[in-house]
């Protein structure tokens, strides 16, 4: 049993994961393992499995019942009470990276492929159908979100038009279609994300930054009008995630000075309301890239799900 900072239990169950062939992605520095671990609002922790290898961005599906994580360019589901991981058949996609999305039926897992398109596969495994569009100059797609009623998503366009790299806010029938543009910044932005409702989208974006790389959080409209600036601080801060209950936005916050959303460093996760009133901390741990890219509430609106990558003993 491990103490987590606040004097609550961290449990620790599940055996560790190996890929004897690791597909691809970084590696775990020497002494580092992965910790998928479910946190209350009241700071109450439960590591329910640990890997050797990395593991990133866990998602829970709508019936409670699982976590979805990714690892090694492929699709894992794990219980949320431990045990034995079980791999997703994602076809002939084996370079999935980190933003994947459920629907919220449920029966669906969206994904971003390093190839640079969104693809859709059942839940319980099967063919890919390609959602996103070919275009006649860069435009990568990096999922991150999914409205209410499942049938548009939302996600980060990397564009180099003319040369010039821009990150900037779309979104895409479910079903494929159309790209619909909502931001045309020169800065980055990423993580865009529904409200329950439907009636706005949570982001970050470095529209405001005194200096490159320092993301704070934002929202506007479904479509991109009216922008209000959430944080505001010295920290650098990303992908924020509302609850289904839509009253609290938790997010991860980085030291001043961090440029972009990089591994291994000793981050925050933070919560607020909506409005970015109320804000506070309710973990610290090591961490960063593959945290919580992806939504990770469960859906009683009670728990997250995060991975943090500690070093040395357990």
């Amino acid at each position: 049993m491990l103490a987590s900072k606040n004097g609550q239990p961290n449990l620790k169950t599940g055996a560790a994961l190996s890929f004897v062939f690791p597909r691809r992605g970084r590696s775990l520095q020497p002494g580092q393992r992965s910790e998928l671990t479910i946190i209350d609002l009241d700071g109450a922790q439960r590591i329910i499995f640990t890997a050797d290898e990395v593991i990133e961005a866990p998602n829970w599906s709508p019936d409670g019942q699982w976590l979805v994580f990714n690892a090694g360019g492929g699709l894992f589901r794990i219980s949320i009470d431990g045990g034995d991981p079980q791999e997703i058949d994602t076809g002939w996609l084996s370079d999935l990276n980190n933003d994947h999305v459920l629907s919220p039926d449920g029966a669906t897992i969206y994904v971003s492929s390093d190839d640079g398109h969104l693809y859709a596969v059942p839940f319980g495994g099967g063919e890919p159908r390609r959602v996103s569009n070919e275009h006649t100059t860069p435009h990568h797609y990096y999922l991150h979100g999914i409205s209410p009623d499942g049938s548009t998503l939302a996600y980060v366009a990397v564009e180099r038009p003319e040369g010039e790299r821009m990150v900037n806010v779309f979104t895409i029938p479910a079903a494929g279609g159309p790209d619909r543009r909502l931001t045309r910044f020169s800065v980055p932005n990423d993580g865009p994300e529904y409200s329950p409702d439907g009636e706005w989208i949570y982001f970050n974006s470095e529209l405001k930054a005194s200096q490159p790389g320092h993301a704070q959080i934002f929202r506007m409209r479904a479509d991109g009008s009216g922008i209000e600036q959430l944080t505001s601080d010295t920290r650098v801060n990303w992908f924020p995630h509302i609850s289904p209950d839509g009253k609290i936005v938790a997010f991860l916050s980085y030291p001043e000075g961090t440029i972009g959303h990089p591994p291994d460093k000793p981050v925050l996760l933070r919560v607020m309301s909506p409005d970015g009133q109320g804000q506070k901390t309710i973990a610290e741990f090591f961490g960063g890239q593959g945290t919580i890219n992806v939504n990770s509430w469960a859906p009683d609106s009670q728990r997250l799900a995060y991975v943090a990558y500690p070093r040395g003993e357990a």
